[in-house]
């Protein structure tokens, strides 16, 4: 245990120089007295709050439920507003910002008389920016969950937030409902605060920072709304404060074996392609060597147990009263490493003992997997020679082996002017194709992936087509949809290369993707290939250009990814 000398903060507000004096007194100008701070750990509150992220839009009432357990414990709490990345709202796409965010965490709990920080986020990309920054900076912390919606509704239908919503989409294209049926399903579809409440993005990553052990055990699937959530985040606050006297930093939590389990865990979830790109960045951070191909060497040997939308039945909200994560790990702990420490300061082990699961249905046994293998492949071929990843537990089986010719476009706004031009001949056989729009041609890699399906292929009752893309897509949704090709087509990959007509050969089994061209051919076209024109000359968009990496190395900036020391700033 730390003695308060030993606080961060001590280098700020103790002793007798002038800038303690400076500190103490400005402390007092804040309306601080002595006793409320002084020789007490500080405590950090991250909070991603914002009028426009409905995902996050109670966690202005949550940050003052963990201020609440932070005084309670002993400490004293300041919070920080910091990026808010609103998946349904910020364009291109919230991944471009992903490391504005952990930037910004990393240099806030650096800069500042930090002793802890609570780090409250759960939209797609706000998990791992926050602790990506976190691990960056190296102090003890936290993650508070912003929790899963309610079940969505309509009439006798149960809604999954955005997998219904493409669902029902199509359905409005192929002319199954009207504008009557639209207005309704707006207004059923995402009903309380809270992230998307399907196995998507932001329920995938929550759930992978709880078995990497930064929350307390079972939050990442509580209701936003549940007053369980209430106390969870008061607990957090309390818990951190204790993680600052006991030094047990996010460092020392954040291990290989970790990493390990957060895959398994994934794809013991049927979870986000995304958590792929993720994750490897997240490990970079920690100077831990994760590939995409860790990804496939686990899904080979993971059942997928969570029978969650959209590759299962149910909800986040059946989920957590079904066990939620520990009621998942409880059956996987041959597969994990159960040995290492956690928030809670106990093993994982330790946490998992009181798991215990009250639905078989929703929360699979191992005998009875919703899938015998993970719910991620990684392919190669001369298409992908840096890889590509496709969800095909979420696809129609009868396109996992697959070889059609190609119909290309080379952005989404060329798609979405020709999708349903006739004379593209497009059939269900065919392998749509769209390129520009990876890391840097996005950019940002927005969420293009599941190409929309023609209206004409619609309306005669097709739902799945094989898609391949330099695009991530949403965790939402669905469909035989080849993602992340790496490299991506803006830096020359072969997705470059590929004109209509070209046959493409997708076979999951095989993990392959391939372009059926001979070399001489594809060196020819290559030839001809010129680099695209940089999108931005200035701002962040050019720093974020100069410096972000391939989707295969987790898409993080390579300054921030890199061997080298940030130093702590003197604080006198």
């Amino acid at each position: 245990m730390k003695d308060p000398e030993e606080l961060r903060s001590h280098r700020w507000f103790g002793g007798d120089e002038l800038r303690g004096f400076s500190h103490r007194a400005r402390s007092r100008q804040l309306g601080y007295n002595p006793e409320e701070h002084l020789g007490k750990p500080v405590i950090a509150i991250l909070n991603t709050w914002s009028d426009i992220n409905p995902c996050h839009m109670h966690l202005r009432e949550r940050a003052e439920q963990v201020k609440r357990g932070v005084w309670q414990a002993g400490g004293f709490p300041l919070e920080f507003p910091v990026a808010t990345l609103s998946e349904t709202f910020q364009k291109p796409t919230p991944m471009l910002y992903r490391n504005l965010l952990s930037m910004e965490t990393e240099e806030i709990l650096r800069s500042y008389p930090i002793d802890g920080a609570v780090l409250m986020g759960g939209c797609d990309k706000t998990t791992p920016a926050l602790l990506m920054g976190a691990a960056s900076a190296g102090l003890p912390a936290i993650f508070v969950p912003a929790g899963p919606m309610l079940r969505g509704h309509w009439r006798n239908e149960v809604l999954g937030s955005g997998t219904d919503m493409w669902k029902y989409w199509d359905d409005k294209r192929a002319g199954l409902i009207g504008d009557t049926e639209l207005s309704e399903l707006e207004r059923g579809l995402a009903r309380s605060p809270g992230t998307c409440m399907t196995m998507g993005t932001a329920s995938t990553m929550m759930s992978v920072a709880e078995v990497l052990g930064l929350t307390l055990p079972g939050a990442a699937s509580i209701p936003a709304v549940d007053s369980a959530h209430h106390r969870m985040a008061a607990a957090s606050g309390a818990r951190v404060v204790a993680m600052a006297w006991e030094d047990l930093t996010i460092t020392k939590i954040l291990d290989k074996r970790a990493y390990a389990d957060a895959i398994t865990t994934v794809l013991a979830l049927g979870g986000s392609t995304n958590a792929v790109i993720h994750l490897i960045a997240m490990a970079g951070r920690g100077r831990i060597p994760l590939s995409v191909d860790d990804f496939d060497a686990v899904a080979r040997r993971v059942p997928v147990l969570a029978n969650i939308r959209p590759g299962g039945d149910w909800l986040m909200e059946d989920f957590h009263y079904a066990g939620g994560l520990p009621g998942l790990l409880s059956r996987l702990t041959d597969l994990l490493h159960t040995d290492r420490v956690t928030v809670t300061g106990r093993t994982l082990g330790e946490t998992l003992e009181t798991a215990r699961v009250h639905n078989d249905d929703v929360i699979r046994p191992r005998d009875n997997p919703v899938a015998a293998e993970g719910g991620v492949a990684v392919l190669r071929g001369n298409l992908a020679p840096s890889g590509a990843v496709i969800k095909h537990l979420a696809a129609e089986p009868r396109l996992l082996v697959h070889t059609g010719p190609a119909v290309v476009f080379d952005d989404y706004k060329d798609l979405k002017k020709r999708i349903n031009d006739p004379a593209l001949g497009i059939t269900e056989d065919s392998v749509l194709v769209l390129r520009g729009s990876g890391p840097l041609g996005g950019p940002g890699m927005p969420e293009y992936g599941m190409l929309p399906l023609p209206d004409h292929l619609l309306a005669k009752g097709v739902r799945d087509m094989v898609r391949v893309s330099d695009a991530r897509m949403s965790g939402t949704s669905y469909g035989a949809c080849v993602l992340h090709v790496a490299p991506e087509s803006h830096v020359g990959g072969p997705l470059a290369l590929v004109r209509d007509g070209d046959p493409i050969t997708l076979d999951v089994p095989l993990r392959r993707l391939s372009l059926d061209v001979d070399d001489a051919e594809l060196q020819r076209r290559r030839a001809e290939w010129t680099t695209p024109a940089p999108r931005y000359e200035r701002g962040y968009g050019a720093l974020y250009s100069e410096h972000i990496t391939q989707a295969d190395e987790g898409c993080d900036f390579d300054f921030l990814a890199r061997v080298g020391e940030n130093p702590e700033p003197d604080a006198q």
